[in-house]
């Protein structure tokens, strides 16, 4: 089994689903006593998002390079970004420290082809919703990708970090979310991908009549795979 090193705390809410999705898969493979062969690096939130929110994603990646230099000297074979949006960063980032980062939204978009779906809504921050990175790999895979309206944008960012970040998750934001998912499907998206992996905490499949792709649980399988070198369905 590879070894795992998981960067959370981006935020800590979801970090603690990655770590037991990924137990929990590796255990459907091979039963008995088997776990996860992992390291985990957990950052404080606020120093990521300061950055963030001055643009300065340099800072960021330098922060993350160090963290997966640590892990890497600890053992670590591959990286889980167990966050969307700091895969912005993460071509960079493989580069830089010379071992794969499993990517969230390759993982995603093959997922999605799985299920033969071309168009894809997507949530998130609005670095994960605006910028290329997510979307990119999306398109290489022949899906295509259309995102909320500006002012729902604008919501969904804010909520992410002003209460998912927090552990708060409210049934009206659920409800509003809800609204602006079937804004996405009348524009011709044929699932939903919850592209932070804090919404899947909010939102669950029984919450929506076409295909939520949980980018949290699915980006752990891709990690599991990784690890045991063997597909996971």
């Amino acid at each position: 089994m590879r070894t795992l090193g998981l960067i959370g705390g981006i935020s800590w809410v979801s970090t603690i689903d990655y770590y037991r999705y990924i137990n929990t898969f590796v255990n459907d493979a091979l039963g008995g006593l088997n776990y996860s062969q992992c390291i985990v690096y957990s950052f404080n939130y606020a120093d990521i998002k300061k950055n963030n929110e001055n643009n300065d994603w340099e800072s960021t990646l330098n922060l993350i390079a160090d963290a997966c230099e640590n892990l890497k000297r600890s053992g670590a074979e591959g990286i889980v970004l167990c966050a969307s949006t700091m895969h912005l960063i993460a071509d960079e980032l493989e580069a830089r420290i010379q071992i794969p980062v499993i990517h969230i939204a390759s993982a995603t978009g093959a997922e999605i082809c799985r299920q033969k779906i071309k168009k894809i809504g997507l949530l998130g921050t609005r670095f994960t919703m605006e910028r290329d990175f997510f979307k990119a790999k999306l398109t290489e895979q022949g899906i295509e990708t259309i995102i909320p309206n500006d002012s729902d944008r604008a919501y969904i960012h804010h909520v992410i970090f002003e209460e998912f970040g927090r552990g708060i998750f409210l049934p009206e934001t659920k409800k509003r979310f809800q609204f602006i998912m079937q804004d996405l499907v009348n524009a011709g998206a044929e699932g939903i991908v919850l592209g932070c992996t804090e919404i899947p905490l909010l939102l669950r499949q029984t919450d929506f009549h076409l295909p939520l792709f949980d980018t949290t649980q699915i980006h752990s399988k891709a990690a599991v795979d990784f690890a045991l070198n063997a597909r996971i369905r």
